[in-house]
């Protein structure tokens, strides 16, 4: 059974060495596509190592297809410097390895900030160590080749899937865990076993060599004893790491897309307190005001003897209260940041932490100095603004964004422009929340158009972005 197995993968060693590096090849690729630039998580930054040693050892591990190919037509000593760039391919794979441990494990702090110099000195070891033994100690140049890829296993491959198993579980338990997302942590330990098995296969069994443990444990006794060859075993943990690690990656999306809910909720309680405001100033004050005059009106048709007169006199002052209380709340209620400055507004706008994270805001502004608007007009100018920008966040998966304001011929001119998926301004779901121009949001912010006197437009079109346009008098209408 054993001889019948060595033979089979004998006969398929090309595929199985193919396979060997895609599996590792698509692990790096599919780390380097997802994008992790806008992550708060560790992970994310330490996730290019990963995609690095990847990508350089599903090369190395292809080299041992297309450098034989290449021996056929060139010479011998082009050949071996073939071999020896896949040997130290194989060197800066397992350094970038170590390297993605020690960044899971960030901030490095008391004993362990050592740490964060290990994967440099390691490979300059081992660097040092292949000069030294390609020159004097190997006897021949197979040997020299054999040699620099055992040590390069043993001093940076072995550690470094040990260190980035453990790194794994640490950012699974200390950052993610809390987060309340199970099926990642579960799909991170998977890719932390992936690797403690890599550290073996890969790390420990190398080609064999007269020196202990390459004498006993290596690639020739692994086939003798089981009959299936180390690029198979660790294709195997290879492809579970892959798919492991490609599963956590949606953690990102998941990242953003908290984020963005965290920014609807926010923008939902503030249209729900001014539009509380609203009715409070609107409604509920007014009928205390009729009510306070209808009171004002019978007092003064009594004389001050009357025994009616000090309950009038009471309610006059209750109700005098109630609306100063009212007033209070309604102030309470409105945005904490209030300015006249819609130049100043519109800058915090575009810099707000929260939504630069996600997309990339470029603010240009070319607004006469001489003119301040009332806190009204501009809180509504910059509530456009922020429903706007808040949409595109959240619907219009855009990378970049552009507002620009200025005036002509005395009227202000607003135009927020995005990169994003767009949407058909004749698509009726679009109209009803569906598409980037969310329903309620697109109605208050034609109500605050109208209010301000103007006008407000939408022109997009699918896979074109977004432009908001929103044309106003610099002064209020009488």
């Amino acid at each position: 059974m054993v001889e019948a197995l060595r033979h089979f993968f004998e006969l398929n060693r090309i595929i199985i060495l193919f396979i060997y590096g895609l599996v590792f090849f698509v692990l790096g690729l599919a780390i380097a596509l997802q994008s992790r630039s806008y992550s708060r998580l560790n992970l994310a930054r330490a996730l290019g190592w990963l995609a690095a040693f990847g990508l350089t050892h599903g090369l190395h591990e292809w080299g041992d297809i297309f450098i034989p190919i290449q021996a056929t037509y060139l010479s011998a000593s082009l050949v071996r410097v073939l071999q020896i760039l896949q040997v130290i391919l194989l060197a800066v794979s397992f350094a970038c390895l170590l390297q993605f441990g020690v960044s899971t494990l960030r901030p490095l702090r008391g004993r362990w900030r050592w740490l964060a110099v290990a994967p440099v000195a390691m490979f300059a070891a081992w660097v040092l160590g292949f000069i030294v033994l390609g020159l004097h100690l190997a006897p021949d140049t197979e040997a020299w080749l054999r040699q620099g890829s055992i040590f390069a296993r043993y001093l940076l491959g072995f550690p470094g899937g040990l260190l980035s198993a453990y790194g794994l579980r640490h950012q699974a338990m200390t950052r993610i865990a809390p987060l309340g997302l199970p099926h990642i942590v579960g799909t991170l330990r998977v890719a932390g076993f992936a690797l403690v098995g890599y550290a073996f296969f890969g790390g420990l069994i190398g080609p064999p060599a007269d020196f202990f443990p390459a004498n006993v444990l290596n690639s020739e006794t692994v086939v003798a004893t089981i009959g299936v060859p180390p690029p198979v075993l660790r294709s195997l943990v290879g492809l579970a790491m892959t798919i492991a690690v490609i599963r956590g990656l949606e953690i990102f999306d998941m990242e953003v897309e908290r984020r963005i809910e965290k920014m609807e909720r926010a923008q939902i309680v503030a249209m729900e307190r001014e539009r509380i405001g609203r009715e409070l100033h609107d409604n509920v004050i007014q009928g205390i005001y009729s009510a306070g005059l209808m009171i004002e009106s019978a007092r003064r048709q009594l004389n001050s003897q009357s025994a009616l007169a000090p309950t009038l006199d009471r309610a006059m002052v209750t109700l005098n209260q109630a609306i100063g209380d009212l007033r209070r709340y309604i102030f309470e209620l409105r945005p904490e940041e209030q300015t006249t400055d819609l130049a100043e507004g519109l800058r915090r706008l575009a810099e707000d932490a929260r939504l630069r994270s996600l997309v990339e805001v470029h603010l240009e502004l070319d607004l006469p100095e001489g003119i301040r608007l009332s806190p009204i007009r501009t809180g509504h100018i910059l509530a456009i603004t922020g429903e706007a920008l808040s949409n595109v966040a959240r619907h219009s998966r855009a990378q970049h964004a552009q507002v620009r304001a200025w005036s002509h011929n005395g009227r202000l001119r607003l135009v927020i422009r995005d990169n994003g998926v767009g949407f058909s301004p004749g698509d009726l779901a679009a109209e009803h929340g569906s598409g980037q121009s969310g329903g309620m949001g697109l109605r208050n912010m034609r109500d605050r158009a109208r209010l301000l006197g103007g006008e407000l437009t939408i022109e997009s079109q699918p896979g074109q972005g977004t432009t908001v346009i929103l044309d106003v008098p610099w002064e209020e209408l009488g």
